[in-house]
């Protein structure tokens, strides 16, 4: 188990899961609060399209998934403003197009579907340096989001009108807060795969909702339960020789029956 653990490629996964997971706890507390759940799921099937065609035209799939994905966040955003549609909606268009094209891309680039399967599913050895840097930046600048942006997220979270009439331009914001997120998730999945990402942002944050009386306790105890339990599971996942993402998915659902067993006691 501790040569394991020592192993170049556990050491990288075990550093990109726990910077991904704070991001994720960070990223979680927005996305719950704002009833937005269902555009984490949305943004990692988009992003299997952007992978696939990486995979079809031999480019580093990070590089192509990122830019893929935030058009998606920026089509999701623009339908939303700008027709009667609702966000969730927009949002099953995306979603299911951009699952289209991946199938599609993915039948035409012959040889690479185990490359796509560690996408899928998360897999600890295909996390690379590249991907601990991606993540490192990626963790700074939302590092540096929080005394700049933290406050006017959270207002535009709770009464987006009167943001509006603050002249905070919530939707400036939220579009930074997605393309912010859509990195992160493009990045993540490595470590949790395409099908658990969404759970990875909204467990934790959930868990915290439950448990939290303040908006910022939320965020502080989000972040703490991400990184707690990708630790945990990925431990775990080593030392019983399961999946990965699986693994950390089902650690934050026992975190989250506590929580809320917690609450309804109180």
């Amino acid at each position: 188990m501790v040569d394991i653990l020592l192993q170049p490629f556990m050491l990288r996964a075990l550093l990109a899961g726990v910077l991904l997971s704070a991001l994720a706890g960070y990223y979680g507390v927005f996305v719950v609060q704002r009833r937005l759940s269902f555009l984490g799921a949305g943004l990692g099937h988009a992003a299997f399209g952007g992978i696939a065609l990486g995979l079809l035209i031999g480019v580093q799939p990070l590089w192509v998934a990122i830019p893929f994905t935030l058009l998606v966040a920026l089509g999701i955003a623009w339908i939303k403003d700008h027709t009667r549609l609702a966000a969730d909606t927009a949002i099953g268009i995306f979603f299911s197009v951009s699952v289209a094209l991946g199938i599609l891309f993915l039948s035409l680039a012959s040889g690479r579907n185990a490359d796509a399967f560690s996408y899928l599913f998360g897999s600890l050895m295909s996390v690379s340096t590249t991907d601990l840097w991606v993540s490192a930046v990626l963790v700074l600048a939302g590092a540096l989001s929080i005394p700049f942006l933290w406050g006017d997220w959270a207002y535009a979270t709770f009464d987006a009108e009167a943001a509006q009439v603050s002249g905070l331009h919530p939707r400036s914001h939220d579009l930074v807060l997605v393309a912010l997120l859509s990195s992160m998730i493009v990045v993540s999945l490595k470590v949790v795969g395409i099908l658990l990402v969404a759970a990875w942002i909204v467990v934790p944050a959930a868990s915290a909702r439950l448990l939290a009386t303040t908006f910022g306790g939320m965020t502080r105890l989000s972040v703490l339960l991400a990184v707690g339990s990708t630790i945990l599971g990925l431990l775990v996942s080593v030392a019983l020789d399961l999946p990965t993402g699986a693994m950390i998915v089902l650690v934050q659902a026992g975190i989250f029956l506590g929580a809320m067993a917690r609450s309804r006691l109180d």
